[in-house]
């Protein structure tokens, strides 16, 4: 009987210490697996059969998974967009703009990162293009280092909650819920953060004047056909393509995914019109996306292997009596898990963090009852979309904050780690802030899908 807990325990343990080995994640995760049921089954505690079952479920939830095509769809999109050179004349259109706003680089760059998120999806390439483009411009203006590194940093991350966002395409496979459902919960929170972001630098550049230029040249006239053109070639196509992507999904015309496949059709076409789509540049594309792909499902099949052996050995009974043994009701444990997720962030990706947590404490959290708060089948879709939120954070929290180190390989070498580190303090609390929001409020999260 004390086995029933110790294993379990120990998985977790064993995983905690050999994260930090430098080994893949996906051989971490499926070697953890596979050596405690070799333990379990030379303690008679599982069937030597049943261990047979594993590849089965690795087929069915990754090779087998009509809802998981959609992505490499929309990791193949990110890519296309990221290499068409849509990017370059949407920072033009929005420089001419904010030209003579005090703070306009800064907000520039939040817009920048909304319309990106919407678009690409890709947090890596959002920092690293967002930097590479705005960030000589804003430390030759003399602005605040730190500030401008928190704003790259944390507006090149809302990719990870704006749909259509891959995180929520996996998190609504592993909960068994509608994607169309959970991009929809997501809206308003995507909307809330850059809005967050807004209103933090104008109150921060107002408090702080010394910190951003005042620009005092006279407001920049662009020809009418050259502003007509920076606004057909800026905000156009990534307006058409999320109007595709996201309203087919919306309306009901196309599933996510089929309208993935629309997104990747059309980020060809954007690229075809910008006179960017050559041989290599899809090379380049194609050879990217499958990299990435590879790698999020080689880590999907080792978190199914170390789930469905947690489940074996009991694990799952374990938790729900250790959170019986602590008297712990649904609030209580909503609230220990999201602490833990938001810790789990300084040391682990947001895939990892999600292939441990959902398929564990997924079937929990829907056994909850939060009374009227929360009507009891919505309340998965208001769980993920808070933890989607949360794990936003994993991404700026040090030391394996990944944005961090996108920003860091492009920034030049005045701007430190300290400078970075100082810059997104303020973003990681307005992140937890709006968790906190639609925590209190979750008509933040479900009157878009249940309204």
């Amino acid at each position: 009987m004390v086995l029933e807990y110790l294993l379990p325990a120990g998985m977790f343990v064993s995983l905690f210490i050999l994260i930090f080995s430098g080994f893949p994640v996906a051989f971490v995760l499926g070697g953890i697996g596979i050596a405690f049921a070799g333990l379990g089954i030379y303690l008679d505690l599982i069937p030597s059969a049943r261990l047979f079952l594993a590849a089965p479920r690795i087929w069915g939830s990754i090779g087998d998974n009509l809802i998981m095509v959609a992505v490499p769809m929309y990791i193949f999109m990110g890519n296309m967009l990221e290499r068409s050179g849509i990017v370059k004349h949407l920072l033009e259109l929005l420089q001419y703009l904010l030209q003579n706003v005090r703070g306009g680089m800064a907000y520039m760059v939040v817009l920048m990162g909304t319309i990106l998120a919407a678009t690409t999806g890709i947090v890596g390439a959002s920092v690293v293009m967002t930097a590479v483009l705005a960030l000589p411009m804003m430390m030759q203006l003399n602005y605040s280092r730190s500030i401008t590194a928190g704003t790259i940093a944390a507006s090149g991350t809302l990719g990870i909650i704006i749909p259509p966002s891959i995180m929520l395409i996996i998190m609504a496979d592993m909960l068994s819920i509608s994607v169309s459902d959970l991009f929809l919960g997501a809206v308003i929170p995507g909307l809330i953060l850059p809005l967050c972001y807004l209103f933090f630098l104008w109150v921060y550049f107002r408090v702080r004047p010394e910190s951003v230029p005042q620009s005092t040249k006279a407001k920049e006239k662009l020809p009418i056909l050259t502003l007509a053109r920076l606004v057909l070639l800026g905000i156009v196509p990534p307006t058409l393509l999320i109007a595709a992507v996201l309203g087919s999904i919306f309306l009901g015309y196309a599933t996510p995914t089929e309208a993935s496949g629309v997104g990747a059709v059309g980020a060809i076409l954007l690229a075809a019109l910008n006179r960017r789509l050559t041989r290599r540049t899809l090379t380049e594309a194609m050879y990217e996306s499958a990299v990435t792909v590879g790698m999020i499902f080689m880590i999907f099949a080792g978190a199914t292997i170390f789930a469905y052996v947690f489940r074996l050995l009991g694990g799952e009974h374990a938790i729900i009596t250790l959170i019986e043994a602590l008297n712990l009701d649904a609030w209580g444990l909503l609230i220990i898990l999201l602490v833990t997720i938001f810790v789990m962030g300084f040391f682990f990706d947001w895939i990892e963090i999600a292939l441990i947590i959902f398929p564990i404490f997924g079937p929990i959290m829907a056994m909850q009852d939060f009374g009227t708060h929360v009507d009891s089948a919505h309340i998965l879709v208001w769980f993920a979309i808070l933890v989607a939120i949360n794990l936003q954070t994993s991404y700026l929290t040090p030391p394996f904050g990944f944005a961090l180190f996108y920003l860091r390989s492009v920034a030049p070498p005045e701007m430190t780690l300290r400078d970075i580190y100082r810059g997104i303090q303020p973003f990681v609390a307005m992140q937890l802030f709006v968790v906190i929001l639609a925590l209190l409020f979750p008509a933040i999260i479900l009157w878009l899908p249940f309204s």
